[in-house]
């Protein structure tokens, strides 16, 4: 009876110490990137979908903005479809364009949304080209200087978030493909990193949080694994052009998300069970915290 009862305490101390953090962010919009390897781990998959209906019940307004790099690489393959990759961006030709978009709206949108709708009616799904939430246009890759035509492949220039804030209110999770229509009626796949983060800037978020599949921002990759608790945009900016090709993205969007009036921005590790609670509730945290430059210095306040 008494291994019992401190079973319970410890308990009751966990959701006590969450207090703080619960009192911080009641009401607030988070934005999610979901990608990597929390979206094709079975285990993880089911842990993601709880960790957002908690928040959800923590009085938090999740907003999902996923990726799908290794699905829609399956179904390419499985139609022919050949998949080059030009200065780290997917080459997309109509041919490829029609399988991205199938891909991450007819299915691994409707993955997170059933997972997510097994705790309730809660998640509802969203490409950018409804309610013309994202408009895009033509982006280009650069190569030795050189302008090169990637095929369908967008730049977020306007995003519009009232269908989104519309959901917010009604209690709902809007889950976001990052898929954009142009101006020119054209159809473009859009970076999901870039677009998370042009979301969150425009929903006025506290946070912008990117699973990844490390632990976050290495200090001296690869000669070290210590990772970088935190650091400011400016110092951001200037590690960017030593960063690997896959962080890159990543870390422009938290780049862009903070410099764009986004408090915090966070880079997770999302092989870890749970680890958008423990960023979230908890004293320690995960990862990499990007935060403002304050004017003049180093952060001086601590903004966990």
């Amino acid at each position: 009876m008494r291994k019992n009862r401190a079973g319970v305490m410890g308990k009751a101390e966990t959701l006590i110490k969450a207090l703080p953090w619960l009192e911080r962010f009641h009401g607030t919009t988070v934005v999610i990137k979901y990608g990597g390897h929390a979206m094709t781990d079975e285990a993880l998959r089911h842990q993601f979908a709880e960790d957002i209906v908690f928040l959800r019940y923590a009085g938090l307004k999740p907003v999902i903005v996923h990726g799908g790099g290794p699905q829609i690489n399956a179904a390419l393959e499985r139609n022919g479809i050949d998949s080059t990759f030009t200065a780290g961006l997917r080459v997309t030709t109509p041919e490829a364009m029609e399988v991205v978009r199938m891909v991450l709206t007819g299915q691994v949108q409707r993955d997170v949304v059933g997972l997510i709708n097994r705790h309730g009616p809660f998640a509802v799904g969203m490409s950018g080209e409804d309610a013309n939430l994202f408009t895009a246009e033509r982006k280009h890759a650069l190569v030795d200087g050189e302008r090169v035509d990637i095929g369908q492949v967008g730049e977020i220039v306007e995003v519009q978030v009232g269908a989104v804030r519309a959901l917010l209110d009604d209690g709902r999770v809007p889950v976001v493909s990052s898929v954009a229509r142009g101006d020119d009626g054209e159809v473009y796949n859009v970076n999901a990193d870039t677009a998370a983060a042009a979301l969150a800037v425009a929903l006025d978020a506290v946070k912008l949080v990117v699973l990844t599949d490390v632990e976050g921002l290495y200090a001296d990759w690869p000669d070290s694994d210590d990772v970088i608790d935190r650091l400011t945009t400016d110092e951001l900016a200037a590690l960017l052009p030593e960063l690997s090709a896959g962080m890159v993205p990543k870390m422009e969007a938290c780049l862009a998300a903070v410099r764009g009036g986004v408090p915090q921005a966070h880079v997770l590790d999302g092989r870890v069970p749970h680890s958008l609670l423990l960023e979230i509730f908890t004293d320690e945290g995960i990862g990499t915290m990007v935060l403002p430059s304050l004017p003049g210095g180093p952060v001086t306040e601590d903004l966990t």
